[in-house]
């Protein structure tokens, strides 16, 4: 392995979502907006970032000149870090990790807050029937908002109703039983970018009207749900607070080795828009 002190200015970055598979994480606005940011945090500080590629590339993480590295969206016994902890690099976690090791921290949101309150919002529109588009994927987004969804459920008195996320079934026709059948959801929240359309194709081709028959909420950093029939309420997780956050936490880890910088939680936004709005009822009415 490479010796840890190898990658003088230079960080690294890696989204390890989906293991060895190769996928275009850069087309996903989260990435895209928190890479930006992390990018123009690391030059400030006087450091090169490198934005390292998805899929099997074992090789690369075993001499990447990086003096430590951002990890976005690490699954569980993920081969990445398993690979830049063999050789004794600074890590820093976009998205809690299973387990933290020495020079290791992390960023994140408080997802099972955000899931309530989204529970919440559709709620006190009148939903009574909330499905939850998560997973398939394992990384602790998914596992801590399915949780709290089950939680608030519990508490509640909602039967809950988890579907998987299909990234490959851009007009949601997977949907399609679900949103049909008897006593199918009220409302929709999707915790994926690509959700928002998946249910507003699939709604239109079953013939229901959002948010009259089906309130819709995604998460999403895209600004083009603003622009969508009817536009869709978008829960942002604040990817330039944690993509900033991340490289400044990993510059520390790498300046100052005896110290390692607390866990930062970053702040989320749901910005309501027609998709969640019935007339004649206001948020908590």
């Amino acid at each position: 392995y490479g010796p840890a002190g190898g990658g003088g200015r230079t960080l690294g970055l890696a989204v390890t979502a989906h293991g060895q598979s190769a996928w275009d994480f850069a087309s996903v606005p989260y990435f895209a907006r928190a890479i930006s940011a992390a990018t123009v945090a690391a030059h400030r500080r006087g450091y090169a970032l490198m934005a390292m590629p998805a899929g099997p590339a074992e090789h690369i993480w075993r001499t990447l000149p990086a003096a430590g590295v951002v990890v976005l969206d690490s699954p569980p016994s993920d081969p990445v870090v398993r690979l830049l902890r063999a050789r004794g690099l600074p890590l820093v976690f976009d998205g809690r990790p299973g387990d933290l090791r020495a020079r290791e921290t992390w960023v994140d949101n408080d997802h099972e807050a955000m899931t309530r309150h989204v529970l919440e919002h559709l709620a006190g529109q009148g939903a009574e029937r909330i499905a939850l588009i998560a997973g398939p994927t394992q990384e602790y987004y998914s596992r801590a908002s399915a949780t709290a969804y089950r939680r608030w459920c519990s508490r509640t008195g909602v039967r809950p109703c988890v579907v998987p996320f299909d990234a490959d079934d851009d007009t949601g026709r997977g949907l399609d039983a679900l949103l049909t059948g008897e006593d199918g959801p009220d409302a929709v929240f999707g915790l994926y970018d690509p959700c928002g359309r998946q249910v507003l194709e699939a709604a239109a081709r079953c013939g229901l009207s959002v948010p009259a028959d089906l309130m819709v909420v995604c998460g999403s950093e895209d600004p083009a749900y603003g622009r969508t029939v009817p536009p869709v309420s978008t829960v942002s997780l604040g990817p330039e607070q944690a993509g900033t956050a991340a490289v400044d936490a990993l510059v520390s880890l790498v300046e100052d080795p005896p110290h390692t910088p607390p866990p930062v939680v970053i702040g989320t936004r749901l910005e309501v828009r027609a998709s969640s709005m019935r007339r004649g009822r206001r948020d908590g009415a």
